[in-house]
């Protein structure tokens, strides 16, 4: 169901305003030998309009923490000789997709942004006034009258967005999850204080000081058979086949961490074969616990994945070994993965 899929909600409210029209001239015609010229003053430009679109480069809310109100630029007067004012220009709010737009005071849906790239216009400019030629008649030759522009119009919005999360960390229960996301979230200093309302302890909005923020979820222990529903697997499940990338999580203490390896893939490959294609980073965590007798298991562990192409770091989430590393790369990863999605089309669903 719906309801099911939409783990993580981030809210933001902005308050949005379209530009007011710009008033249409008065004006007569001076010209050398011509004794009283007409009237020739321009109407005024429509003001811009509050246009709404998904940008495929956002992920997260996170630049409307600082910002409360954005206005459209409003339209210049008409002029003399007949000239038309400069219309505005139009306010784009630039969200990520998926993003749900209501109106905050009525609570009404305004817009769905489920696709790469859809628009909608939220609010119309002020159309521009017109301008004293535009009242000319048999009666009136020289009107002396023109029209305002007519007012911008503000609203406020609320946005929501399910968050996908862009990197789902998987793996058997206890492997240290939730240290790795703590980890990685907090050892740069600008991780954002965000509120999740969540049915989920653990997702983090990872603000990378390269300015690339990211989210991170934690998808609860997989358990053998999770994809036929035991336990909360279905649910999770399907929240990570929104994901761009797969952390997949291994406990390096444990006896045979290939075999735990494959107990996963097995269950991702049962539940969504399209899943199992999605490209997977393995992380070895808690090697500083490894006596030196386990170390060598550890290389061969190492050795196998790198065989079959997977890409595996070692790291201890507890002491900070190996996050920067692991950061870093999952940066690399998904700008790399999120270049090459931008060339076709993708389906969010």
């Amino acid at each position: 169901s719906h309801q099911e899929s939409t783990m993580f909600v981030d809210e933001a409210k902005v308050v949005v305003q379209s530009g007011a029209g710009g008033a249409g001239s008065v004006s007569f015609r001076r010209e050398a030998g011509i004794p009283k010229g007409g009237p020739d003053g321009g109407d005024g430009g429509k003001g811009g309009d509050v246009v709404i679109a998904a940008d495929a480069q956002k992920n997260t809310l996170v630049d409307f923490r600082h910002i409360q109100r954005l206005k459209a630029e409003p339209g210049r007067p008409g002029a003399s000789r007949n000239c038309t004012g400069r219309s505005g220009k139009d306010l784009v709010v630039s969200v990520p997709p998926g993003t749900l737009v209501f109106d905050d005071e009525t609570g009404d849906q305004l817009a769905d942004l489920d696709a790469r790239g859809s628009r909608v216009v939220l609010l119309n400019g002020g159309m521009g006034g017109r301008g004293n030629t535009r009242f000319t008649s048999s009666t009136n030759r020289a009107p002396r009258y023109a029209q305002p522009g007519e007012g911008g119009v503000e609203r406020n919005l609320r946005l929501e967005l399910k968050l996908l999360a862009d990197v789902g960390i998987i793996g058997l229960p206890s492997v240290g999850k939730s240290t790795i996301i703590a980890a990685i979230s907090s050892c740069r200093p600008r991780i954002a204080a965000y509120h999740f309302t969540t049915l989920v302890p653990n997702l983090g909005v990872v603000e990378q000081l390269k300015g690339y923020p990211f989210v991170v979820a934690d998808v609860p222990g997989l358990v053998e058979g999770a994809h036929e529903g035991k336990g909360l697997g279905i649910r999770f499940l399907k929240h990570v086949q929104r994901t761009t990338l797969l952390l997949h999580v291994l406990d390096a203490t444990h006896e045979d961490p290939m075999s735990d390896y494959e107990v996963i893939r097995r269950e991702l490959e049962a539940f969504d074969p399209e899943l199992a294609k999605r490209q997977e980073i393995v992380v070895i965590n808690k090697v500083d616990t490894l006596a030196a007798d386990q170390r060598g298991s550890l290389d061969k562990v190492t050795e196998t994945l790198r065989t079959m192409k997977v890409p595996c770091l070692t790291i201890s989430a507890a002491t900070g070994e190996g996050t920067d590393r692991l950061l870093n790369g999952l940066t690399r990863s998904l700008q790399r993965l999120n270049k090459s999605q931008d060339g076709g089309v993708e389906d969010h669903g």
